[in-house]
């Protein structure tokens, strides 16, 4: 396994130099905290065994959220997160694509496109919904933005998860859906076209000479809604890239592995260890940006809404979720035993000065 951190600190001032117009104050900054991750070059934790007294000095990880070292305590938090919303429904993944002839405008204006994104997806599912003679009340639905293809290149679109169910507030009643079709996708592309190009004009932008007159969503039945949702949080946290993909770096070029889309086979693709950086950092979004959002009675404001409906439902998502396991904790390598924290955030010169006291 290749770590991320030396592909940076190889690569990463090359990479600044020959990118240096295209890169963000975020990108930067993940840069400079992802190198440091773990590394002699991040402050240090004290540790203590609770069982021996034996004592440890262990750097720090950065935290980042795109690191593929960090944040999968947080990922599963995410995962257990969405999972207590679930209900007795089956469950549909939406995902909407942003045509390659608007990739260059959304890199432009990312904040303003993916915004635009995830408002006109959210307003085009619920218009369906509300419109559908078995649904017709309003949808819920957790909505995940991604930036990349498998093979790391810019591919923005959005994954929307959502239950086969609606709410009608007017006449209080609970409608769903047992069908293993939702909504025609072409009819969902064509109403999805027309609302973004529209949301376009509406913020000054000038659309592109050549566009596609036929867009591209795809709906696709996920059963309980479980599975998907892993895989949703497996991409929300820790970047885009497991380290265990990183296959090489030799020579100056960087192989790593991905799964074909459509084959479902492992590909391998060697590129230059600058442009592996530019693959890897050009998915960060700007600061404060949320990448996941949830939408109808599946919104943080709609918790007593769905507590009413677990309550008529006769159904408790709690029964299915596993135990919480707790942060996991680094073992005593002298006696096995847990470790504490006892001090953080060391830096270099005070560790010297704890090593070698005058």
């Amino acid at each position: 396994m290749i770590r991320l951190a030396s592909l940076i600190e190889q690569f990463g001032k090359a990479f600044i130099q020959q990118y240096s117009d295209r890169l963000l104050p975020s990108h930067l900054k993940a840069i400079e905290r992802m190198k440091q991750c773990r590394s002699s070059y991040s402050p240090k934790m004290l540790v203590q065994c609770q069982a021996c007294e034996h004592q440890e000095f262990i750097p720090h990880s950065c935290g980042h959220r795109n690191c593929p070292q960090c944040q999968h305590y947080e990922s599963q938090q995410w995962i257990e997160k969405q999972l207590k919303k679930q209900l007795p429904v089956t469950y549909f993944m939406l995902t909407f694509t942003l045509p390659a002839e608007f990739r260059p405008l959304a890199w432009q204006h990312q904040r303003l496109i993916y915004g635009l994104l995830f408002d006109c997806v959210w307003q085009t599912v619920k218009r369906f919904t509300k419109q559908d003679k078995k649904l017709g009340g309003m949808p819920g639905a957790t909505a995940v933005l991604h930036t990349h293809s498998r093979a790391l290149d810019f591919h923005p679109h959005v994954h929307l998860l959502i239950p086969a169910a609606s709410v009608d507030m007017k006449k209080r009643e609970w409608r769903k859906k047992e069908e293993k079709y939702l909504f025609n996708h072409k009819a969902l592309a064509t109403m999805f076209r027309a609302k973004f190009l529209h949301a376009l004009v509406q913020q000054g932008f000038t659309l592109p000479v050549c566009y596609p007159k036929k867009w591209v969503v795809n709906c696709r039945q996920m059963g309980g809604g479980k599975n998907a949702l892993i895989y949703l949080g497996k991409y929300l946290y820790r970047g885009v890239i497991s380290e265990n993909n990183i296959l090489s770096c030799h020579q100056g070029l960087v192989t790593f592995q991905y799964q074909d889309s459509e084959t479902k086979k492992m590909k391998r693709r060697t590129v230059s260890g600058v442009h592996f950086l530019w693959l890897v950092f050009q998915h960060i979004l700007p600061r404060g940006f949320r990448r996941a959002r949830d939408y109808g009675f599946l919104h943080p404001n709609s918790h007593k809404l769905r507590l009413l409906l677990f309550y008529l439902l006769k159904f408790d998502p709690l029964r299915w979720i596993p135990v919480k396991a707790p942060r996991p904790q680094k073992s005593c390598r002298c006696c096995g035993g847990d470790m504490v924290i006892v001090q953080t955030n060391i830096r270099a010169s005070d560790l010297v000065i704890q090593l070698c006291p005058t």
